[in-house]
């Protein structure tokens, strides 16, 4: 089935908020700027990318989607904070109007879940300060099913009460379009927006479907790059990976937008949310809150609300970010700021901590005797020496922002922490790891400490020296570690934390923590096993769970269909959808991983995806793209010495539709 998307997306936050946030802080940030950079409409908005609220990804069309609700929500964003930070829409979504349009052909708003109408919702909103955001489709109905009216052949008359009612933005979705011409139908609805007179942001929902970021920049201020996001990490992913690539085509008044935030929505841990933040914001995409503020944590209202994070998304100079470098889950995205400094995100995919590393004159910044170094996320800076680098948890971000900087000095030196040797325990067995904690400053740590801790009844023990006095530019305290897990506790995963404390040459105190994962595992099967009957360290999938032994079905976990590839069924192995990766735990006692693969029968002809096995950091064998008119193919993996074997279907590059991949018969020998 084809995956169709939801609603979405904000106009321009003054440049001022966004360049003045470090300063704020008290930090000294570079002043060169750059020349200015035309709007491609040239009407002055959406000059940084849209920032507000979108209901749809957590009421999608309930009846708790309201007036109230609305109203609701624009109170929090000034209650909260969230007006100041820069978020401005308060966006409607679908399922605001009756599914008939009145006898003289005008949108009718639901009277039960707007008594007062819309322009009493707008002229709320707007006595916030705040702007109002409105929804319909391309199409002659919307995309809910209940089928509310659509705009094509209304164009001019729609965006006329639109804005008569006070509307400040529209998202223009492409449900039920009648196979007119994209560009057609949404150049219809700009100019009927412009006729209007009233300034009116326009957001193209077409999922990507006709490359929009290759014609829409005259059209819209922004347009979705892919179909819609879910709540959960393997929908982020992919479309992260689909959005990433089309940063030359992003700019003030026209952005890529890879949809909505889900942070706070609950299918995802704040480390994950984190990381979708951090990575939206690097991507300067539109910050368009999709959780329900009445209800939302304190985490969710920290990561919405990180004024520093805000800022890179927000920056003038309008660059998108592009990709440094990316093996093995390890990403590096570097963006360019105006003031001549650069967001640099270290982003790992993989369900295990990895250390994201890159320099000063990979993300393009001038050479010098060294750098300020500001974590985003600590809101603290350091000093370095050109490295950039950190150990980054399974699903994390670490978010920072550098530059060439006089008065690096005044800062402690970064130091890295990381733990080698890999966090797999077997539970009654003494595992050995090895700390390090690593001076990346140009000025020495000096009375460094370092210290790790696990669950309660575990034994952790350093069988070498935990401190030393100074640690030069580059140099490592290395600690080895004895760590035993209790006899009989179970597989899984368990939090370690590894901290280190040192001082500056000044003598300032550093105190740093780095949260960690210990895996506790049973050592593999001697012969041949079906991976569908081993346990998994992690699974991550882009529709609903990982299945055994049948194909995906996208919901609920059993809900699959028999495996069936080019015709020919088969009773073992696991059905998944892209992005997916699941990592089994092979303790360096197996050789070869095998399998069928392909594009399972149940999809449609344009499900097409790529398989993938990784051994340790490495790719150890890959398919290439696949497609639903193949038949299975045999993919087979050395795997010798690895602790961990992951198993990793793309979307074949074309975005996830119809992306059910199965790895039919997989089976690991050890």
């Amino acid at each position: 089935m084809r995956h169709l998307p939801t609603r979405t997306t904000r106009t321009r936050l003054v440049g001022a908020l966004a360049a003045g946030l470090l300063c704020a802080a008290g930090l000294a940030v570079p002043t060169a700027a750059a020349a200015p950079v035309t709007p491609a409409l040239d009407d002055g908005l959406a000059l940084t990318p849209p920032m507000g609220f979108n209901n749809w990804n957590s009421t999608h069309c309930r009846a708790e989607f309201n007036e109230s609700m609305v109203k609701g929500i624009a109170d929090i964003f000034v209650e909260k904070g969230l007006k100041d930070a820069g978020y401005e829409y308060v966006n409607l979504d679908d399922c605001w109007a009756l599914p008939t349009r009145d006898a003289n052909g005008k949108l009718v708003p639901d009277p039960v879940r707007f008594p007062g109408g819309i322009k009493a919702v707008a002229d709320y909103v707007h006595a916030k300060g705040l702007k109002l955001g409105i929804y319909t489709s391309a199409g002659t109905k919307t995309c809910n099913t209940a089928g509310f009216p659509g705009a094509l052949g209304h164009e001019y008359s729609d965006a006329r009460q639109f804005a008569d009612w006070g509307v400040d933005y529209l998202k223009y979705d492409n449900c039920n379009n009648q196979g007119v011409d994209a560009k057609q139908r949404y150049t219809t609805m700009r100019d009927a927006l412009k006729a209007t007179g009233r300034p009116i942001v326009y957001s193209i929902c077409e999922w990507g479907e006709n490359k929009p970021w290759e014609w829409a920049a005259d059209v819209g201020h922004l347009w979705r790059t892919t179909g819609d996001i879910s709540d959960n990490w393997g929908s982020m992913l992919a479309i992260l990976k689909r959005n990433l690539p089309l940063a030359p085509h992003a700019g003030p008044g026209h952005w890529n937008d890879p949809d909505m935030l889900e942070v706070g929505n609950g299918g995802m841990t704040d480390t994950e949310y984190r990381s979708h933040f951090s990575m939206w914001s690097i991507m300067a995409a539109p910050l368009l809150i999709g959780s329900d503020l009445r209800s939302a944590s304190a985490a969710t209202f920290d990561i919405l609300g990180n004024r520093e994070v805000v800022a890179v998304d927000q920056d003038p100079l309008g660059k998108q970010g592009t990709v440094v470098s990316s093996q093995g889950g390890r990403w590096v995205v570097a963006k360019e700021m105006r003031d001549g400094s650069r967001a640099v995100a270290l982003f790992n995919e993989s369900g295990t901590a990895q250390r994201v590393s890159t320099s000063a004159a990979a993300v393009g910044l001038p050479a010098a005797d060294a750098y300020t170094l500001r974590d985003l996320w600590q809101h603290r800076s350091y000093n370095t020496a050109g490295t950039i680098s950190a150990t980054v948890p399974a699903h994390g971000t670490v978010l920072v922002r550098a530059w060439a900087d006089p008065k690096w000095a005044q800062h402690p030196p970064a130091v890295e922490l990381g733990l080698d040797g890999g966090q797999f325990v077997e539970a009654g067995r003494t595992a050995t790891l090895t700390s390090t904690v690593t001076d990346l400053g140009r000025t020495p740590a000096q009375r460094v400490s370092v210290a790790l801790t696990g669950p309660e009844g575990w034994a952790v023990r350093a069988t070498s020296p935990t401190s030393s006095p100074a640690l030069p530019t580059g140099r490592s305290l290395r600690t080895t570690w004895a760590v035993t897990a209790p006899n009989g506790t179970p597989t899984g995963s368990y939090g370690l934390t590894l901290r280190a404390s040192y001082r500056s040459p000044t003598g300032v105190r550093v105190d740093n923590a780095l949260p960690l994962t210990a895996n506790v595992v049973a050592p593999p099967p001697s012969g041949t096993s079906g991976l569908g009957d081993l346990p998994w360290l992690s699974a991550t999938n882009g529709w609903g769970p990982v299945e055994r032994d049948t194909s995906n079905g996208e919901s609920g976990a059993g809900d699959g269909h028999p495996i069936t590839i080019g015709g020919v069924v088969y009773g073992k192995g696991l059905g998944v959808h892209a992005e997916s990766a699941v990592e089994y735990y092979a303790g360096g006692a197996c050789e070869t991983v095998t399998a069928q693969v392909g594009v399972d029968d149940e999809e449609g002809a344009d499900g097409t995806v790529a398989f993938e096995i990784w051994a340790d950091g490495s790719k150890a064998a890959s398919t290439g793209v696949l497609t639903n008119a193949m038949p299975a193919q045999p993919i087979t993996a050395d795997v010798s010495g690895a602790q961990v074997v992951r198993l990793v279907v793309t979307d074949g590059g074309d975005g996830i539709t119809s992306d059910h991949g199965d790895w039919a018969e997989a089976r690991l020998s050890c």
